[in-house]
């Protein structure tokens, strides 16, 4: 007989215990799932013993977002009709890249791309992503390539000023996979990317590349729950410990990584529901862009003047303040934001808004804008597809429409 902890990804279990076991392997207790959610310890504890019925679908979905759980049926046990969250489809291009990172580059007959061309072909890349609808299918067939030869180009680096200068290209590749690789199903892949960019970042002595690494870092322990928390804000704070002396005489993009940085703290205490921290990072940020001229835009984070809207809603959204996000969605412009996946992000963030507002149409129509912006983006995003479920089961015969046509569209059902 095993003492072995069951695994709900396998084994037949209850709800109750299912929610045990993932509220565990994230680290959370059952005071912190049970505020997160709007209940309290002893309900969480109803709900794990069995005491408790399993809650209706929109507080189902709270509780996978609280998670990040990857599926919901992970923890419904329900596998009739799986519905990927926080993991979404993997691309069909993700093999491609899972293979040029994985691949060890130790010799090679031909000879490396300058890291002029290579930061130029980067360049080129970070443009078609912010363009394209479909960003994740134009950054896949690009990535693969640009991993061998930035891999390549450190390797054959014959001084160290120049392996320096090929580490920095070899980190913004690296940087850039993560954008495509985020939200796939494949979380190791993901690690050992972030890892990978944060030691090539280090060697090159970079102040902006170790600061676009960290910020990548920081997002991916945030995006694993709130038992990681406390590991974003350890990189966040070492990461702003090391940049903000230089501010004086920094750059645009020493300065514009320095504010994305001090948003991501704000973002992170804001999922931690301090309400105080988070908007005062929020104002610190606003300041060092209100630094940047009024149309830089930063090709990594797209920080700049025209974010800090966005980011307010994201900070009364992750608070859950659902008034003050609708107010924060009013005073926004989406349009002045360059990046069409980013654009898509926060019309997502909007339609969180006026979802805790009670405004399920006004949400859905959103999501519908967020689609045309960026159909990749919303496709991965988990909020969005929990308010498409919650409202796929609307007493409302139109909305209940609508939401299932955002469904099919997103793959959550079939046509």
């Amino acid at each position: 007989m095993s003492n072995a902890t069951p695994d709900p990804y396998s084994d037949p279990l209850a709800f109750g215990q299912r929610l045990q076991i993932l509220r565990t392997r994230r680290g959370v207790t059952r005071d912190q799932l049970g505020g997160l959610v709007g209940r309290s310890g002893s309900w969480v504890k109803g709900l794990e013993t069995g005491r408790l019925q399993t809650p209706k679908l929109a507080t189902m979905l709270r509780i996978a977002e609280v998670l990040r759980v990857r599926d919901l049926s992970d923890l419904t046990g329900d596998q009739s009709m799986p519905v990927a969250l926080f993991a979404g489809p993997g691309h069909p291009r993700l093999g491609a890249v899972r293979a040029a990172v994985d691949a060890l580059t130790l010799t090679s007959e031909r000879e490396a791309p300058s890291t002029e061309h290579l930061s130029a072909r980067l360049s080129r890349a970070w443009t078609a992503r912010h363009s394209s609808p479909k960003h994740r299918e134009v950054v896949g067939e690009l990535l693969p390539e640009l991993i061998r030869d930035a891999q390549l180009a450190v390797l054959q680096a014959e001084t160290g000023t120049r392996r320096r200068a090929a580490q920095a290209v070899l980190a913004e590749v690296y940087s850039l996979s993560q954008f495509f690789i985020a939200y796939q199903p494949d979380a190791s892949l993901l690690w050992r990317v972030a890892e990978r960019g944060m030691v090539a970042a280090q060697e090159s002595e970079d102040p902006h590349t170790i600061g676009v690494t960290a910020w990548l870092s920081a997002q991916a322990h945030r995006d694993a729950g709130p038992g990681h928390f406390d590991a974003a804000d350890a990189v966040t704070s070492a990461a702003l410990a090391y940049l903000k002396p230089m501010l004086p005489d920094a750059s645009d993009d020493v300065v514009a990584i320095t504010g994305a940085l001090t948003f991501e703290a704000g973002y992170t205490a804001a999922r931690r529901a301090d309400t105080g921290t988070a908007w005062r990072y929020w104002d610190e940020a606003g300041r060092l862009a209100d630094r940047l001229p009024s149309e830089y835009f930063h090709p990594v984070t797209s920080f700049g003047r025209a974010i800090m809207g966005a980011h307010a809603v994201t900070v009364a959204v992750e608070l859950r303040h659902g008034g003050e996000s609708v107010r924060q969605s009013a005073a926004s412009d989406a349009t002045t934001i360059r990046s069409r996946p980013r654009r898509a992000r926060h019309r997502i963030e909007e339609a969180r808004a006026y979802h805790l507002d009670g405004q399920p149409d006004v949400a859905l129509a959103t999501l519908s804008q967020a689609h045309e912006a960026a159909s990749e983006t919303i496709r991965y995003n988990g909020y969005a597809k929990m308010i498409v479920l919650e409202e796929s089961e609307s007493k409302v015969p139109q909305r209940r429409q609508r939401a299932a046509e955002l469904a099919v569209k997103l793959g959550l059902l079939a046509a």
